[in-house]
């Protein structure tokens, strides 16, 4: 049997790993500063994490969620209390499609109605509910397809309420940040007119933060840039658990928790929540975010230097360059000369930036002194 070949490879093979570096099977190291889309949060096989997980193992790795599990409690206090969030409630699930879908589906059964805004250039999954939001057609299978799933105009708050106006819409989800749209980041105004715009029409705001959340943006996460913003529902992924699957929604109190109203067999298994722990911990103990606001602002700065960029977004270790040329040479020439690892988006002149969170500043160097050789 073969694979199903769905994904673009780049040629080279990865057989250890180490914070920010990663060498291939031919001994060669190489910089990650991509983190395999914004997972690696705290390093690869940093040591605390590596024995939170060896650890577990030695007791029990699954079962569940018919029995009691008290690491999914302390997960959930962690969480809670490092997040600014500790009135919420956690439904744990494995990825960030998955807390997408569930997000959704509460917004639903909260409502009573069906609807669903996104925006231009978001991307929020390919499982059924969430890929319909994503905006790309060649992802979305006939199957997908519905009527009251409505992709608006990134920043036309008009657009949103006349939308509203209709009646039949249970939430609006946009990302922190938007990953694959190439790091766009929505202005503090728009996002609390959303909220605002939610409240009056009696619909859920979902902040999709499973690219754009803890810590990436040096904030635990990215819309708490805006201060007194408090979404309905806040969805995360990708960096939780620094390569272990897992994902979550962070519920509002206002919603009412029933049983079976939703369900996973692997979500909140004992190994997730060894690696989510061990994830929060480095955080706290190695203050990784103001460490990360503070290599994103040296990077900007430095970035800003040179000439064949053309403009520069993000917070924190989430940024976005345009070129004044295609992104993808760039990219495959930063990787074989350079062996350096970055990342793509939907416009071909973007690179993305999403490095470990405790990357330093001389590797970050070493980028800018490879871009320059490139593009000058």
């Amino acid at each position: 049997m073969n694979l199903f070949d769905v994904y673009p490879l780049i040629n080279v093979t990865p057989v250890k790993a180490l914070g920010a570096n990663l060498w291939d099977d031919k001994g060669e190291e190489y910089l990650d500063l991509y983190g395999g889309h914004a997972v690696i949060s705290i390093g690869h096989t940093h040591p605390h994490y590596v024995k939170r997980i060896k650890d577990q193992l030695d007791q029990i790795s699954f079962y569940s969620n018919s029995v009691q599990i008290p690491i999914q409690k302390e997960f959930a206090e962690k969480l809670g209390n490092m997040s600014g969030y500790p009135d919420f409630h956690l439904f744990l699930c494995n990825s960030g499609a998955e807390a997408n879908e569930n997000a959704l589906k509460l917004a639903s059964f909260a409502t009573g109605k069906s609807g669903i805004i996104s925006f231009s250039g978001a991307f929020h999954g390919r499982t059924s509910g969430a890929v319909v939001l994503t905006d790309n057609p060649k992802i979305v299978a006939p199957f997908n397809q519905r009527s009251d799933a409505y992709i608006l105009p990134w920043g036309d708050i008009d657009a949103v309420e006349n939308q509203l106006r209709q009646g039949n819409i249970a939430g609006i989800i946009i990302e922190g940040i938007q990953g694959v749209g190439g790091i766009q980041v929505p202005d503090p105004g728009y996002l609390n007119s959303l909220a605002t715009l939610a409240k009056e029409y009696g619909a859920k705001l979902i902040l999709d933060e499973v690219q754009s959340g803890y810590g990436r943006t040096g904030r635990f996460f990215a819309h708490q840039w805006v201060e007194g913003l408090v979404p309905d529902l806040i969805t995360t992924a990708k960096g939780m658990g620094n390569g272990f699957p897992i994902g979550g929604v962070l519920v509002h109190p206002e919603f009412k928790a029933s049983h079976g109203l939703l369900g996973t067999t692997f979500g909140g298994n004992h190994l997730a929540c060894a690696a989510g722990l061990a994830v929060l911990e480095v955080l706290e103990n190695e203050n990784l975010l103001p460490h990360a606001e503070a290599m994103g602002e040296y990077l900007l700065k430095e970035l800003a230097t040179i000439p064949a960029i053309k403009d520069i977004r993000g917070k924190g270790l989430m940024i976005g360059i345009d070129l004044d040329r295609d992104a993808g040479p760039v990219r495959s020439e930063l990787v074989s000369k350079y062996k350096i690892f970055t990342g793509s988006a939907a416009k071909k002149q973007t690179i993305r930036l999403l490095p470990p969170l405790n990357i330093g500043q001389n590797q970050l160097y070493s980028l800018i002194q490879s871009l320059q050789q490139i593009l000058n």
